[in-house]
């Protein structure tokens, strides 16, 4: 008879970036034959978090609450946004301390091969902030992979028609093209952030 359940829990795992087949089944051999007591402490997190976080309703990043951190911090440069893919590109950025600016997250790219244009990214949400008029400066923080050219260069081209004043500029290629931001150290984007271009 097949152990549906245990089948059921590693491919939950393996769902998860980064973890295989084989990585799977050791995080389950562990936490149901040695660690039970971590396991109901790990369900207990993740149902807390299922019901509390969600977007924030300016940036978009994960947050407990309507509004994020962030975008609460009075000290925080208004003029700037940085547009992240991910969350985890936005705690990257966060790492090097150089900037002081706000942020913008789309949670994914413009990525036709998988039915994905803008249509199914919130840009209508970015693009409003911009009208605004506050914002002087939009960072392009996408990835150096066909979907992050391909979003970065949709974006400037829209941005530029809802306010021709704004700079549009994107990270320096000191970032290896095709790395994602979330594994490069912080110095190197502290450095590309610092040599950012205008994005034509």
């Amino acid at each position: 008879m097949k152990d549906d359940a245990l089948e059921r829990l590693k491919a939950a795992f393996r769902s998860l970036p980064g973890i295989g087949p084989r990585s799977a089944q050791r995080i389950v051999s562990r936490i149901l034959a040695r660690d039970r007591d971590s396991a109901k402490a790990l369900c207990q997190a993740l149902d807390d978090a299922l019901k509390s976080v969600k977007r924030c309703e300016i940036c978009g990043r994960l947050c407990e609450g309507d509004i994020c951190s962030i975008c609460q911090d009075e000290k925080r440069d208004v003029t700037q946004i940085c547009v992240v893919e991910s969350d985890e590109d936005l705690e990257a950025i966060e790492a090097t301390r150089n900037f002081n600016g706000r942020y913008f997250v789309l949670a994914g790219l413009i990525d036709p091969a998988f039915g994905t244009g803008a249509e199914e990214l919130d840009f209508e949400r970015l693009f409003e902030i911009v009208s605004q008029g506050i914002v002087k400066e939009v960072i392009l923080a996408t990835p150096f992979t066909p979907q992050g050219d391909a979003t970065a260069h949709y974006l400037a081209r829209f941005l530029k028609a809802r306010n021709a004043t704004i700079h549009v500029t994107r990270l320096s290629r000191g970032i290896p093209a095709g790395i994602e931001l979330e594994y490069t150290d912080a110095n190197t984007i502290a450095n590309a952030i610092y040599a950012r271009k205008e994005e034509l």
